[in-house]
């Protein structure tokens, strides 16, 4: 079930939107010959994806090349015919609904098609077709049935996806497997900086090569991103539930600016904003429950719902990093509107386990016992100013008080089985959420947090140029001496991470690939965490997920 954002804001476009009745009487079949072989045919060239899965629908999403010339960004190439289908074998012999659609330069030929009618907890298989050519198959599966009970939910887990810093095996890996329900993306789908900002070194470059401001730049960007085999391999293997964090946009964006966006020589904001938020919801297969804004709620049977939150458009302004006004109650985080949603959210939940798709750090994580030595690289992997660095001003300790108005709302209403889910930081970590950290572990947690890894993004290790575990089990050891509730932190892993959530406990496995510049790179379970049930406790297992 999902649940739209307040109703005082405005509904979604549906431009590029197509919603299917819930059984299509007449079956329109995809042509398999014909135009496939001509120059000037449509193409598939990004590949098709699923997301957001409900118990009777999910998104569909693909793009039509329609002929050569028009390439993502373009806004070139005329109107195209597109139908889908959705099939309850790989084979499409037992095709269940379709439709039709049609791609425009207006949305930069990508097409969604929002499909209801469909049976809760059931795989199928969709593809698209335009001028007489299909595109590749996809796999999908709905959601669970509200209170339905479910034995399990299993989600593969990213973030933080840097082209240029390398390939992207950890997609690889999870669409080869066929236990998830569906993979969630916490945020930095694209980067935005030019060829060579950001890594310096790039083990592969980018398209468009300078740094991207303009709806063409977005558009052009995420094509670029989905000519990756392994990213295409994901989206068509698995459905995906995603929100964003700044890089979509432009490095610590906050409502009204972004650390990386000058005014002066990179124009108007707001336009800037605008451009990269529509290329998103063009691109990116969910179904945005408030347009411009990828807050959100789906739940999976009895067992759980999936909170999802958009902590970059309503922020304030980072502050300074020593600032006293990480404190002021009169600075927000996740806007009063939002934060009001998730409370309530919480309290009328009647599912076993919360899950909370949170793009920033909430376990609150002094930096200062860090040798002075590895504050700078360590600020760097973190993406905010070196100088006297002590807590992450970008994430919740920058805002304390949302923090505390959250935290308070769990502790207050004995709301357990609150389980925050997290990317942006380039590292593996499993914490307890304490209520107060000063206090822990003589005043309780109130949530778990399970942070994973960067797919390519630079952290400790690359920074400072130095094999994995040469200076990071030292910043490691600080950290954890300095915040007791952090339990384990793994600075230089790439990777990946597979939650799986059961009546019993959530537990997290933490992948690790052995060399990002290697497209073929094998993969490592490295540690699994887990929460039991009412305990509100990591736990290192030595059980990982069957």
């Amino acid at each position: 079930m999902t649940h739209a954002a307040p109703a005082s804001q405005a509904a979604p476009s549906r431009r590029t939107v197509v919603t299917a009745a819930a059984a299509t009487a007449a079956v329109l079949p995809l042509a398999t010959a014909g135009r496939a072989g001509a120059a000037d045919a449509p193409a598939f060239h990004h590949g098709v994806a699923s997301g957001d899965p409900l118990p009777d629908g999910v998104v569909l999403w693909t793009r039509v090349t329609p002929v050569p010339e028009a390439v993502p960004g373009s806004g070139t190439g005329p109107d195209t015919d597109v139908t889908w289908e959705v099939a309850e074998d790989a084979a499409f012999r037992a095709v269940v609904t379709s439709g039709r659609t049609t791609a425009t330069a207006a949305s930069d030929h990508t097409v969604k098609a929002d499909v209801r009618g469909l049976r809760p907890d059931t795989v199928y298989h969709f593809r698209f077709a335009a001028g007489g050519v299909v595109s590749p198959a996809g796999r999908t599966r709905t959601a669970p049935a509200d209170g339905t009970r479910v034995a399990n939910l299993r989600l593969g887990v990213v973030s933080c996806s840097n082209y240029e810093a390398g390939h992207f095996a950890a997609y690889r890996h999870l669409a080869a497997r066929d236990d998830l329900h569906a993979v969630l993306h916490l945020g930095d789908y694209i980067y935005e900086y030019g060829t060579g900002q950001y890594p310096a070194e790039p083990v592969r470059v980018q398209q468009p090569a300078h740094e991207i401001v303009t709806l063409a730049d977005y558009r052009a960007r995420h094509g670029h991103y989905r000519t990756d085999p392994d990213l295409r391999a994901l989206h068509a293997a698995h459905p995906l539930i995603a929100v964003w964090d700044d890089h979509e946009i432009a490095n610590d964006t906050w409502r009204d600016g972004a650390e990386n966006h000058t005014p002066g020589t990179e124009g108007d904001w707001s336009a800037r904003r605008n451009a990269a938020v529509r290329a998103y919801f063009e691109w990116i297969p969910v179904r945005p429950a408030v347009e411009g804004t990828t807050y959100r709620r789906l739940r999976f049977g009895d067992l759980a719902d999936l909170h999802l939150l958009d902590l970059r458009s309503f922020r304030d302004q980072q502050a300074a990093t020593g600032d006293d006004a990480v404190d002021s109650p009169d600075r927000t985080l996740t806007g009063r509107a939002q934060l009001d949603w998730l409370t309530a959210g919480l309290s009328a939940s009647t599912t076993r386990w919360h899950l909370i798709g949170n793009s920033v750090m909430i376990s609150p994580v002094a930096f200062g016992s860090v040798p002075a030595f590895l504050l700078g690289p360590i600020a760097e992997c973190l993406g905010i100013p070196s100088g006297g660095l002590a807590i992450n001003v970008d994430q919740w300790d920058g805002y304390t008080a949302d923090r505390d108005r959250l935290l308070d709302h769990l502790h207050e209403n004995r709301i357990t089985n609150t389980v925050f889910l997290t990317g942006d930081i380039h590292m593996h970590w499993a914490t307890d959420v304490p209520r107060d950290a000063a206090t822990y572990p003589v005043s309780p947690p109130v949530a778990t947090e399970f942070v994973v890894t960067s797919v390519t993004s630079d952290n400790l290790d690359d920074i400072l140029g130095v094999p994995p575990n040469t200076l990071s089990p030292l910043a490691g050891t600080a950290i954890r001496a300095a915040n007791r509730h952090v339990h384990w932190v793994d600075m230089d892993a790439h990777g990946y991470a597979v939650l799986d959530v059961t009546e019993e406990r959530a537990q997290m496995d933490y992948f690790t690939l052995s060399d990002r510049a290697d497209p073929a790179a094998t993969s490592s379970l490295t540690r699994s965490y887990a929460t039991r049930t009412g305990t509100q406790h990591a736990t290192r297992t030595t059980t990982p997920i069957r």
